[in-house]
């Protein structure tokens, strides 16, 4: 089966090969703007608009009866309360990383998977993944060498744990793939119960 990520990010593109999966990249154009102040329903909600969309276009644009899936995927930081997705500008990096710092936060990874195939109804299954993750604290120099690495800017929370903020993560619980962007465990077993590989 034909498998697309509707995702832009690197990181997910690294994990959907270390999973032996080939898959072309679409991106969607969905519309992302929300109300939903819940971090599970938010990245749950998103990443199901992200796989639909990309599945409408593909629908569209086939001239075949191929049997194909999509997979949709978005990703928050959580912390007290409040969710952290990709910093603005450099103060806002700034001010996530200072509300990171010393502390504990949570990752939360939604990704919905669209299965189409001829003569079938097109089947969409969404679940949502949580990592915690325990920061160490962080100086203020630390913070401004570190955004100066140009590094946390398109990333949620404003950190990359696969990069240079590895030296201030010193925990997780929960699937650490699941922080960079798909949870790779539970996506891979989804899938493959799914028939997609």
């Amino acid at each position: 089966m034909k498998t697309y990520l509707a995702s832009a990010s690197p990181r997910r593109r690294e994990i959907i090969e270390k999973l032996g999966i080939k898959a072309d990249i679409r991106v969607s154009g969905a519309d992302e703007e929300t109300d939903i102040l819940d971090p599970e329903a938010l990245v749950t909600e998103l990443s199901k608009k992200k796989a639909v969309s990309v599945s409408a276009d593909i629908h569209k644009a086939q001239d075949d009866d191929q049997p194909y899936c999509v997979i949709g995927a978005d990703t928050v930081v959580s912390i007290d309360g409040m969710i952290l997705g990709k910093p603005k500008d450099e103060q806002d990096a700034a001010d996530m990383l200072s509300r990171l710092s010393g502390r504990t936060h949570q990752v939360f990874t939604g990704v919905t998977i669209v299965i189409c195939k001829p003569g079938q109804n097109e089947d969409t299954i969404s679940f949502c993944e949580k990592t915690d993750v325990d920061f160490c604290e962080m100086t203020k120099d630390e913070i401004d060498a570190y955004i100066a690495t140009g590094d946390p800017m398109d990333k949620a929370g404003a950190y990359g744990v696969q990069s240079l903020a590895a030296p201030y993560v010193s925990g997780i619980k929960g699937d650490y793939y699941n922080v960079m962007g798909l949870p790779a465990c539970r996506l891979y077993h989804e899938l493959k119960k799914q028939g997609c590989i």
